[in-house]
């Protein structure tokens, strides 16, 4: 067996083995949110309930308090979503258009604040909203999902504007078009995929963070999603088990169907650059 041989089975080995890593607590989620009470005190000894029931599903999507969680996660998500594209594009637009000195330390800064965790700056970031007076307001989560978002939807939308001939461009130019003009009415349109994948992807990061509406919203009315679940994970009891594993599921259901549905069009996007001529 040759060496390239070996080194792909190892590869499939190891992400089969990360897979497996990564499911088997989603499928014990799985297992507990089909129970009814009594079966939840079995714990590990029956994985697979013997009567499984959707009752709790329909427990939590029945309250009231549960949709509105769900509908604030959604609106802060999708808005934070949008201002980061929305500031991304014309940065990602100059970065792949004009040729300035430190182009690339721009893009690599970028690379390095998305490394940054927001609980680095959470403490100076309670401080400064409480200073302008926006603690509990919806704007000021949507303002932080939007900068963290930022950076990422720089880099995916530079590869898809990368992707665009200049020749396009040039043409347009040349009829007098000017640079405004030229982005929104030939570069846009022809990088709505990348756009839709940068907007999917910051949406998707949005709906998953935690510390910034849980330091920035104390009001129960306004808490997201990942919030409503932690606050409720701390009063849960055995018998309630069953309820927060449905809650979870229910909570990750939006992301899991958006990556299953749109991962091609994605991945189309991510490598567009790549792939050009």
């Amino acid at each position: 067996m040759s060496a390239a041989r070996t080194a792909d089975i190892l590869t499939y080995v190891a992400l089969i083995a990360l897979g497996v890593f990564f499911a088997v607590p989603f499928a014990w989620l799985i297992s507990l949110a089909l129970r009814t009470p009594a079966e939840v005190y079995l714990g590990a000894a029956r994985f697979i309930p013997s009567e499984p029931t959707l009752a709790n599903f329909a427990t939590i999507l029945s309250d009231p308090a549960f949709l509105i969680y769900l509908w604030n996660g959604l609106k802060l998500s999708a808005a934070g979503g949008g201002l980061a594209v929305a500031l991304a594009i014309p940065a990602a637009y100059a970065c792949s258009r004009i040729d300035f000195r430190g182009r690339g330390a721009v893009m690599v800064s970028l690379l390095a604040v998305q490394m940054i965790s927001p609980l680095v700056i959470l403490v100076p970031l309670y401080r400064w909203m409480n200073a302008l007076d926006l603690l509990n307001r919806d704007i000021s989560v949507i303002a932080i999902y939007g900068a963290l978002g930022m950076p990422l939807a720089v880099w995916l939308l530079k590869v898809a504007f990368d992707a665009i001939p200049r020749e396009l461009e040039e043409a347009a130019e040349i009829d007098g078009a000017s640079r405004v003009d030229i982005l929104m009415r030939i570069t846009l349109p022809l990088a709505r995929p990348g756009i839709a994948s940068a907007f999917i992807l910051a949406m998707v990061m949005n709906w998953s963070q935690f510390l910034i509406p849980f330091v920035l919203l104390e009001r129960d009315a306004d808490w997201p999603i990942s919030v409503a679940i932690f606050n409720f994970a701390g009063s849960v009891s055995a018998s309630t088990t069953q309820l927060l594993a449905a809650a979870c599921l229910v909570a990750v259901l939006p992301a899991v169907t958006i990556f299953v549905l749109l991962q091609r069009m994605i991945v189309s996007a991510l490598i567009a650059g790549a792939v050009k001529g």
